[in-house]
């Protein structure tokens, strides 16, 4: 996962200051470490695994035996039930398959791509509406937003922009964001998205007297 120095930060708000200099619209840049835990996708796993076990189990119940004849080591002592050994091998697995899930690199591995959009994309919603939508007068307040875990990014407008901006100049910026994102240049990415994003903000919502700055120009870290 990638970490923003705090020169990259200084970067990236200036870019907001100078991009906004030529337009009316906001530019609220977010990066964050994540956009979930992604506990329950852990949980989801590990019990598709006990699962499985208990799948094998019924299919070849004769290694139940095996295992149970490994643990006793020859001596004489009276076989434990069937179900007493599915039990404890069921609980024991799902235990330390959760465990092993749980660790970040992996984790983030086998959660599927879909549901990470998903939840970046709410979780950019989310952070629009609170920090952004009907912050400004005119409606024309643009988050830009990269979660570095999932290394997916979402770009949120406001009413007005949304209707004159097409969803496909936002998808060209975030392609070219998450070319660097990958190759390791994250604090480029967003200069250059912010820079895109202000040349479209421009091109509909010039600089003109009477615009005053209506929110932070920042970097914001979560």
């Amino acid at each position: 996962m990638f970490a923003l120095s705090a020169a990259d930060s200084a970067r990236i708000t200036q870019a907001v200051t100078t991009a906004e200099a030529a337009t009316d619209g906001e530019i609220v840049p977010i990066v964050a470490a994540r956009s979930d835990s992604y506990g329950d996708v852990v949980l989801h796993w590990a019990l598709l695994g006990a699962l499985v076990a208990m799948a094998v189990a019924a299919v070849r119940p004769a290694l139940l035996d095996a295992i149970d004849a490994l643990f006793r080591g020859g001596w004489s002592i009276e076989a434990a039930p069937r179900l007493t050994i599915l039990l404890f091998l069921v609980v024991a697995l799902f235990l330390v398959l959760r465990f092993v899930i749980g660790l970040p690199a992996l984790r983030y591995a086998v959660t599927p791509g879909a549901t990470k959009a998903r939840r970046v994309r709410r979780r950019a919603v989310d952070l629009f509406r609170v920090g952004v939508q009907t912050h400004t007068a005119n409606r024309n307040g643009v988050l830009l937003y990269l979660s570095l875990a999932e290394r997916r990014a979402e770009i949120v407008a406001d009413a007005a922009v949304h209707a004159v901006v097409p969803n496909e100049r936002w998808g060209d910026i975030l392609s070219a964001l998450l070319e660097e994102v990958s190759a390791g240049r994250a604090a480029d990415g967003m200069v250059a998205a912010i820079e895109a994003v202000g040349e479209t903000l421009a091109t509909h919502f010039p600089h003109s007297a009477r615009d005053a700055p209506e929110l932070p120009d920042r970097l914001i870290q979560l």
